[in-house]
């Protein structure tokens, strides 16, 4: 049998055995899960604290997830390996897994020289890393798109996201998250940030969706949206907005012309407003933790 999600599932009982492999590791010698019926009740979640939050349940043909804490954090038992695993591909989670757990699915041998056949869709997106706090408008460095991934889930902005989510107040959340957050211009090197003072177009707009009641519903619209493909997808700072990073081509339209256009559609496929300070090319963009957080495989790190 080949590996597919649908031979794993069948012998890993419907993805718990993977949820199982992957919190050993986290937490040996203990009891990680305790099925009764089709719900294995709470559970500690290695990728929020170790915090009892973890409700995993077997939904259909396959187990799932949520956190209770973090809205955000929600799938199935794939989704759960990939973080574990940090790897973006699904074709080698699924390798991973098969691995790993010794499932002895049979692997496809592919020709060694296959890739030479295959076109190149790596693309090197770079963007301005900015130091906090806002007001600094001198950059530290070029970062390419999969360093500002790395950066977003790892542990670095983790206890600042925390923090600022805890804050109650609007404009003290406002003030913290000015002064404490590192950010990125993803439209752009910039030699100081402003519109003028730019050396270098990306070729990345990025939409943000703010104050969302549907964000994991609007997170999987997007990453299948018909018309713009996702080069980045994370959750904002505050943890109720979604900032989308997607591909525009500023050889056929100006920037803020491409911004106007994508906002029109994103109205008319979604019924949503999206926030309008995308339409200046040197937006500053913070940095927060989302260990969620999607990149396109294109983006590869070498």
């Amino acid at each position: 049998m080949e590996i597919s999600r649908e031979a794993i599932l069948d012998k890993t009982h419907y993805g718990l055995k993977i949820y199982a492999y992957v919190l050993r590791q986290y937490y040996p010698e203990t009891t990680v899960l305790s099925l009764k019926g089709r719900d294995c009740g709470i559970t500690r979640n290695p990728f929020n604290g170790g915090k009892k939050t973890l409700r995993i349940h077997i939904d259909g043909a396959i187990a799932t997830h949520k956190d209770t804490e973090l809205e955000t954090f929600i799938g199935d038992v794939f989704d759960f390996a990939q973080y574990h695993f940090k790897m973006a591909d699904e074709a080698d989670v699924l390798q991973k897994i098969n691995q790993e757990l010794h499932l002895n699915l049979e692997v496809k041998v592919k020709d060694e020289l296959e890739w030479l056949n295959e076109p190149d869709d790596t693309w090197y997106a770079n963007c301005s890393f900015f130091k906090a706090p806002v007001r600094n408008v001198f950059p530290a460095e070029t970062l390419r798109l999969h360093q500002v991934f790395e950066l977003i889930t790892s542990d670095k902005y983790k206890k600042i996201t925390e923090d600022l989510r805890a804050i109650t107040d609007v404009k003290e959340a406002r003030k913290f998250k000015a002064n404490r957050f590192d950010y990125v211009t993803f439209s752009g090197v910039f030699e100081k940030r402003n519109d003028s003072n730019l050396l270098h177009h990306s070729n990345l707009l990025t939409i943000d969706f703010d104050h969302l009641d549907n964000l994991q519903e609007l997170k999987t619209q997007l990453l299948n949206d018909e018309y713009f493909e996702t080069e980045m997808l994370f959750t904002s700072p505050s943890g109720d907005g979604l900032k989308w990073i997607i591909r525009i081509d500023i050889l056929e339209v100006s920037h803020s012309e491409y911004f106007i256009a994508v906002a029109n559609y994103i109205k008319q496929t979604y019924n949503i407003e999206v926030d309008q300070s995308g339409k200046d090319v040197s937006r500053a963009c913070f940095l927060p933790y989302d260990p969620t957080a999607f990149l396109h495989k294109r983006h590869q790190k070498l």
